[in-house]
């Protein structure tokens, strides 16, 4: 069983999250405050697993409350702006829920934070192998005019999606086909390509900067759609 805590300033979240918790049946209700210093006192003398954890709250701010837990239990951050993610992923929290959350995120987050939570001390968490073996190895061969071109997977910096075909965006070119972003999108590695954007599939380890709506790679500036944002913030936070 997973202790959690909910700790928002708004009752009515604090009510969303705790009939959500009631339903999943690893999950079991601690406390809840819409005061983060009374939670800190809480926590002080009481055990907890999980928060979930506002980020804007008038008394104490969500990171600044991670800072004084020093890393006691897993976070799940939860706020209505998405530009507040990045700061969290620098505080190594398990996921980052965009309001309002519905009960499929919300479940997808706690199954996350089971997996870490739970996880036998014996079975650490090893760097996987097999996807670095992947790496070197991966190439995409995509039609392009009259001929089949074989592009390394590490070369794509992104692929947009322009009217009736594709253009594959490496270093040094770019690349056309005749083909919809769906089908290229299901050919790609998941763990290495994000769909960001109806017109947009970038590849993670390309991005240089990230905004509230918006990703930099190289001197390319790609939207963040708003159907993609959650999505997109939990996967780089995960």
């Amino acid at each position: 069983m997973i202790r959690c805590v909910i700790v928002d300033d708004k009752p009515l979240a604090i009510d969303i999250l705790a009939e959500y918790v009631s339903k999943i049946p690893f999950l079991q209700l601690a406390y809840s405050s819409c005061n983060p210093l009374e939670a800190l006192e809480y926590l002080r003398t009481n055990d907890a697993d999980l928060i979930f954890l506002d980020i804007q709250m008038p008394e104490l701010t969500g990171i600044q409350f991670m800072k004084i837990l020093q890393g006691k239990c897993k976070v799940i951050l939860t706020t209505a702006y998405s530009k507040y993610a990045m700061e969290g992923y620098e505080h190594d929290v398990i996921d980052y829920l965009l309001k309002p959350v519905s009960f499929e995120r919300f479940y997808k987050a706690v199954e996350k934070a089971r997996r870490v939570i739970m996880q036998p001390i014996s079975a650490p968490v090893l760097p996987a192998k097999a996807n670095v073996e992947e790496v070197t190895g991966e190439d995409l061969f995509i039609k392009s005019e009259y001929k089949i071109q074989r592009i390394p997977l590490n070369n794509i910096l992104f692929i947009e999606a322009k009217q009736n075909y594709i253009a594959v965006a490496t270093h040094d070119k770019q690349i056309l086909s005749l083909q919809n972003i769906k089908a290229i999108e299901d050919k790609l590695p998941k763990h290495k390509f994000i769909r960001v954007h109806k017109s947009y599939i970038v590849a993670v380890n390309k991005i240089d900067v990230i905004e509230k709506s918006s990703i930099q790679i190289g001197k390319n500036i790609i939207p963040i759609g708003d159907a993609y944002r959650d999505t997109f913030f939990s996967k780089i936070l995960s």
